[in-house]
């Protein structure tokens, strides 16, 4: 099996749902995990802080580091990845995936959402990178890892959330163009993108118009990222994966395992189908 031991890991978005998946599952490999998100206090109706994933981390034989950052402060990014610097020597894997979410219409978007979502998914995801590139450039095998949709032009994916679909998508525009910037220099850089709905708190800011027992668990992308950044960096990069297919890459053709209620039908992600 192929590992992530030694390797350090900055996610974004890591204190719950898939990014605590990512990091928990790296963790277990015995790698260092940099815990970057907004939650450090508990959350009235979301579970998991930096410091509760952290712990987790640590019980698996993970090293953590806890930060407390806000992306779309390009200041607070900065003292985050220095403090990653300091605590681990360096950095190898950036995997941007804090997102935020608001499936609202043009005339139901107010300002403030539309700059949320702008700014933690796209401004976010750019100014993360940039800031973890001059370390990932003197890793061995370097990775970043979008959680982002394959691009696309159907209208479709933009009548009815124009707003988000242009911040997802602006996450995948991320990939496209750093992949051919840092090609040569062999940092890879990818998309992965769920092929049904994950179960996670974010169900929660759907109104829930989506079940919990028609959608997967996290750990089908943290299996699908594990195998993606064990990757070698320059003969993987530029993709726009989704975990179905990644895992069955990889020889995983048995997901039974990963519903929420095995057997039930699956409901297809965003920009998919």
């Amino acid at each position: 099996m192929r590992s992530l031991k030694g390797k350090t890991l900055f996610i974004t978005g890591a204190s719950r749902g898939i990014g605590k998946a990512i990091a928990l599952k790296a963790a277990a490999d015995g790698a260092n995990i940099v815990v970057a998100a907004k939650t450090a206090e508990p959350h009235p109706r979301l579970q998991g802080t930096i410091h509760t994933a952290a712990a987790e981390i640590a019980a698996l034989g993970g090293q953590a580091l806890a930060v407390a950052v806000d992306i779309r402060d390009p200041e607070q990014i900065a003292a985050a990845v220095d403090q990653a610097v300091e605590r681990f020597g360096g950095i190898d894997i950036l995997v941007n995936n804090a997102s935020a979410i608001n499936l609202t219409g043009t005339l139901e978007t107010p300002a403030k959402r539309f700059d949320l979502m702008m700014g933690v998914n796209m401004r976010g995801t750019f100014l993360c990178s940039q800031a973890c590139l001059p370390h990932l450039r003197k890793a061995a095998n370097p990775h970043i890892l979008m959680l982002s949709p394959p691009l696309s032009q159907e209208p479709r994916w933009f009548g009815p959330h124009l707003a988000y679909s242009m911040s997802k998508f602006g996450m995948s525009m991320c990939v496209l163009g750093l992949a051919e910037e840092w090609r040569d220099a062999g940092i890879a850089v990818n998309a992965l993108w769920p092929k049904s709905v994950i179960a996670t708190a974010a169900l929660a800011m759907l109104g829930g118009v989506v079940k919990p027992e028609y959608c997967r668990h996290p750990d089908i992308v943290a299996d699908a990222a594990h195998r993606i950044l064990t990757r070698d960096s320059r003969s993987c990069t530029g993709r726009f994966l989704l975990d179905e297919e990644v895992l069955a890459e990889e020889g995983v053709t048995d997901l039974d395992r990963y519903a929420v209620v095995p057997g039930n039908p699956l409901l297809p992600d965003l920009f998919l189908g």
